[in-house]
């Protein structure tokens, strides 16, 4: 059996040289990367915006139905007010994290 009656993907592969083995790895770590990333950001934009919405329920105080209220002697200040901290905090390192995420992907893989 001589070299022209050998074909094939495996002969194909065991012919490329080392450019065009290089692109091939270089082009799968790529790809695999910018999912990575991508995944990534949605991530961080998924939980900013439910942190917005867990801030943004805390000012609803009819818990059972739109003609009550919670009564005043069952209002926590202490409690509404760190919760509402806490949460803003939460929300400006999530979008500060989004942000560098951003530029980061922007640099790496050429995005807008």
């Amino acid at each position: 059996m001589d070299e022209k009656e050998l074909s094939g993907a495996f002969v194909s592969s065991l012919k490329r040289n080392n450019k065009e083995i290089k692109a091939d790895r270089a082009a799968a770590l790529a790809e695999d990367a910018q999912l990575v990333y991508r995944r990534r950001m949605e991530d961080l934009e998924l939980s900013v915006k439910k942190l917005k919405r867990e801030r943004d329920n805390m000012l609803d105080l009819s818990p059972d139905n739109a003609q009550s209220l919670i009564l005043a002697s069952n209002f926590n200040c202490e409690d509404f007010v760190s919760k509402d901290i806490d949460l803003g905090i939460r929300i400006r390192q999530a979008e500060i994290t989004l942000e560098i995420a951003r530029e980061r992907y922007n640099y790496l893989f050429g995005g807008k």
